[in-house]
């Protein structure tokens, strides 16, 4: 069930209502007296966005120093009215610059009560986008001082934009060179113990893209999941190709993905919007691939000594490399002297956060560099406290390596003129999460 909001209050942080618009009438306009009283004065804001007063329900974000309430009588969507509000805040900071906050909305109270009657209707959201909505309201927001971002250019047939079946993505565009970029990120979380056993660990991935093409093509992405595989097959009623395949789980996708024929078919297709856009987001817990695997070594000798070895081995491919590599390893606050060795990269200890840092800007596959140090503590006359040591944080960047097994068989673009298209794919593995107990 969607919104079916009753009203939409902007208020400041003492509570004064800024602007507001009622949607129908099944509330009385005294509705804000009643989220002042009870939930602001009693500084509830902080402990539960959704509270329900008598027979209404109060759904309230803060942006800035300014809460968007939204007022419903009935069983609503509650994910679907914080969307709402992130949607409509959004469209907002491109009317005004990139500003939204009780400043903005003094100064642009005409075009956001305009806003409101096009973004909603009879408390059902409608159309949010902003490109679709500056076509025809062409009204210019007072813009903040400190924004650079210039006015967006306008393109003909606003009607057909609106009212057509593809809303993100306007007619008569033409590159001279048809290009789609796709790149595959990952993070990878991870806990694991000190001996190298995996605690908890999942990867949450997303799909970006970016399209430079001609008209209105029609894409058509598959990848190696195994749910997608076993339609295939069926369809063609042949066996899918051997390799690995994964499962993905909560997939989310872009609007511009047909998702009747993603439930009937298994494949992303869409119309995609011009330039770049997330196509879609997924998070794997099974089978994940680890890029490294760290191995601490912590010996304390007696109350002022310590000894640290540390063993980090990259796991993927020897032909393979990754960037940026940081690894925090904790040590006591009353490190008084530090010395170590690596046997690549550099290390420095940083007393401001009671680390070792281990830096190596190239790090190759299937290698094990190493570091042992030497902490020497400041010995206290008072009874030392236990340390509760925690764990070892890395950071990195592996750039074509997934941590899923993600792949990309193959990706289609197809347009009634028949122009020649280049695909580009890369993958990308971050250090999200990762964490080894020392």
């Amino acid at each position: 069930m969607p919104v079916a909001a009753s009203a939409i209050y902007f208020l400041n942080l003492r509570g004064d209502v800024l602007i507001n618009r009622l949607y129908r009438d099944d509330v009385g306009g005294n509705m804000v007296d009643a989220f002042r009283t009870h939930i602001m004065q009693t500084k509830e804001l902080g402990t539960c966005p959704v509270r329900q007063i008598g027979g209404c329900s109060f759904f309230y974000m803060r942006i800035s120093n300014v809460y968007i309430v939204i007022v419903v009588s009935s069983n609503a969507n509650v994910a679907c009215a914080f969307k709402f509000v992130v949607e409509a805040v959004t469209l907002f900071k491109s009317y005004f610059g990139g500003a939204f906050d009780e400043d903005a909305i003094r100064n642009n109270f005409v075009l956001i009560y305009e806003l409101l009657d096009e973004i909603m209707d009879f408390g059902y959201p409608q159309n949010l986008s902003p490109e679709i909505l500056k076509l025809y309201i062409t009204q210019e927001g007072v813009r903040s001082p400190f924004s650079s971002k210039t006015s967006d250019k306008l393109v003909p047939n606003a009607t057909l934009q609106v009212t057509g079946a593809v809303g993100w993505r306007r007619e008569g565009l033409v590159y001279k060179k048809n290009e789609v970029f796709l790149d595959i990120v990952e993070s990878v979380n991870l806990l694991m113990s000190s001996k190298g056993s995996v605690l908890r660990c999942d990867v949450t991935g997303k799909v970006i893209m970016k399209c430079f093409l001609t008209g209105m093509p029609d894409l058509k992405l598959g990848l190696n999941d195994k749910i997608g595989l076993e339609k295939e097959s069926q369809l063609k009623t042949r066996p899918a190709k051997s390799g690995k395949t994964i499962e993905l789980d909560d997939v989310t996708f872009h609007q511009c993905v047909n998702l009747t024929r993603f439930n009937s078919e298994k494949t992303v297709s869409f119309v995609p919007p011009d330039g770049e856009f997330e196509l879609m987001k997924y998070r794997i817990t099974e089978g994940v691939n680890l890029p490294f695997r760290v191995l601490p070594t912590i010996k304390e000798l007696g109350r002022t000594r310590m000894e640290v070895n540390v063993k980090v081995k990259s796991v993927f491919g020897a032909k393979m490399f990754a960037l940026g590599v940081v690894i925090k390893i904790p040590v006591p606050k009353q490190t008084a002297k530090t010395s170590f060795q690596v046997t690549s990269g550099r290390a420095k200890y940083n007393p401001s956060i009671d680390c070792l840092v281990w830096k190596i800007r190239k790090f190759p596959g299937q290698t094990e560099p190493t570091l042992s140090a030497e902490i020497e503590l400041i010995s206290t006359m008072t009874e030392k406290k236990s340390w509760t040591r925690p764990p070892i944080q890395m950071e990195f960047q592996v750039p074509m390596f997934t941590a899923s097994g993600l792949r990309v068989r193959f990706l289609k673009v197809w347009e009634k003129s028949g122009y020649n298209t280049v695909e580009w794919v890369r993958y990308i593995t971050k250090g999200g999460s990762y964490e080894v107990r020392c």
